[in-house]
């Protein structure tokens, strides 16, 4: 019977939420709670509620009581550690989005929280990776491509900020934080811009206008400079990415599948549990061999475009 009203309190509640009455969804999930404290969902409809309602302690405490009862729950992490930003305790959500992100490295809104609390703490560099990540997985999430294009302009890279501000443009027309960031970027470019040379009268307009097949210049060449630095800054932290794995996690996993294979006194889940984490390391490590490839492929294609003396 209690199971039975259980459920029904939680679709009720569920019903509330797609209707954002959130004061009668928290009534719900509050009456589940008592009568079934060891729901996992229970605690994460409740936390949603609070989040909605901006009582982030709340919000906080209840994800957190996800993450215990459902350990490997890879967004109730992330959730927390978006929270946790939001509660100035940077740190401790750095370490929940990371745990999130290692329960599911595909989760494209962990590595755009890891972007945000990186930012906040003006860990610029690794804020940066984190955008770069979060839009390879998801190249049309355009709050990643502001959010760097953010970043690119505070670091003085004019032409990267440009080029991702267009980017969130394109995706979402007509915004104002894209639009205004595109003319920012122009009017620095422009700034920067050297000024030509005054026309002699005996030589002609055409003249002075720089031979494209002849050399690369940064000003002609925006464009395909911009790309070829893209693919080339997205290859170098994929390679990183490839390393990592391979130290952090590939050689750990062989080391205990090797002390398991060795000592039959194992237990036949523990073999198992290996198992489970080599293949997981594995699918790992070859999602970062094709993202490397790719980048690679992409960099080859530039240097073939590349325009020659």
């Amino acid at each position: 019977m209690v199971p039975d009203k259980v459920e029904r309190l939680c679709r009720r509640a569920q019903q509330a939420i797609a209707e954002r009455d959130w004061d009668k969804a928290k009534q719900g999930y509050l009456m589940a709670l008592a009568m079934r404290s060891d729901l996992p969902d229970v605690h994460y409809g409740l936390a949603t509620v609070y989040f909605q309602q901006r009582e982030l302690t709340s919000a906080a405490h209840h994800f957190r009581e996800v993450t215990r009862l459902e350990p490997n729950r890879a967004g109730a992490h992330i959730n927390l550690g978006a929270v946790l930003n939001l509660l100035n305790q940077y740190d401790e959500a750095i370490a929940a989005l990371r745990r999130g992100i290692q329960l599911d490295p595909q989760r494209v809104e962990g590595y755009y929280n890891l972007g945000l609390v990186y930012r906040r703490k003006g860990q610029a560099d690794l804020a940066i990776t984190a955008y770069r990540e979060a839009i390879r997985l998801n190249p049309r999430m355009a709050d990643a491509h502001l959010n760097l294009a953010n970043l690119y302009l505070e670091r003085e890279n004019a032409r990267m900020a440009l080029n991702h501000y267009q980017q969130a443009a394109q995706l979402r027309p007509n915004w104002d934080k894209a639009l205004e960031g595109i003319e920012q970027a122009k009017a620095i470019l422009e700034d920067t811009q050297p000024a030509s040379p005054a026309q002699s009268p005996a030589q002609p307009a055409a003249a002075s206008v720089i031979e494209s097949d002849k050399f690369v210049d940064p000003v002609h060449h925006a464009n395909f400079l911009t790309t070829l630095h893209s693919s080339a800054s997205v290859a170098e932290d994929t390679a990183r990415l490839l390393q990592k794995i391979v130290g952090e996690e590939i050689d750990p996993v062989l080391k205990e599948l090797s002390y398991a294979l060795m000592h039959t006194h194992g237990s036949r889940s523990e073999l198992d549990n290996c198992l489970s984490k080599f293949e997981t390391a594995l699918g790992r490590l070859r999602s970062a061999r094709a993202a490397l490839k790719q980048s690679m492929t992409k960099i080859s294609e530039s240097n073939n475009k590349f325009p020659t003396a």
